[in-house]
């Protein structure tokens, strides 16, 4: 992923977010998000979202409604035997590896510009790490798409 693709930010509750289009898709930085949680470590803050049961109950059904070729063999058979128990452990990068998925798109390595997420996928995140923060991203997004048309 090239740092071309990034096209704005948004001024989130006085965070800077990064919105990047693929396609005709935005996509909302989850690793600026996670910065509100834990500026140190934001890789850390996704992985343990992703690694919660309901958070993988949602990003698993949205990837089933939107990409027709989801591996979702795979996903029904993690969903069994790791889901839910401590040991199970979910990456941007693993999800986007092993699934097919193209609701998170996962960078890293020396050149990273971070994990982005498809923004239902980030309202979601969003919501597990603040809800007041989660409003403000709305009212943004909303504000920055409405500039656009």
């Amino acid at each position: 992923m090239s740092k071309e693709l990034v096209q704005t930010q948004m001024n989130v509750n006085n965070r800077q977010i990064r919105v990047m289009r693929v396609g005709n898709l935005d996509y909302i930085s989850l690793t600026d998000l996670a910065k509100y949680q834990n500026e140190n470590d934001p890789s850390g803050v996704i992985r343990n979202w992703m690694s919660n049961k309901n958070s993988f109950d949602f990003y698993n059904l949205w990837e089933e409604l939107h990409n027709e070729n989801f591996n979702s063999v795979e996903s029904h058979r993690i969903k069994i035997d790791e889901v839910g128990y401590n040991r199970f452990t979910m990456t941007p990068n693993r999800w986007k590896k092993d699934f097919n998925a193209i609701g998170i798109i996962p960078s890293s390595g020396k050149y990273s510009v971070g994990t982005f997420a498809h923004p239902d996928i980030a309202f979601e995140f969003a919501s597990w790490l603040n809800v007041e923060f989660k409003l403000y991203l709305i009212t943004e997004f909303e504000r920055l798409k409405q500039n656009e048309s």
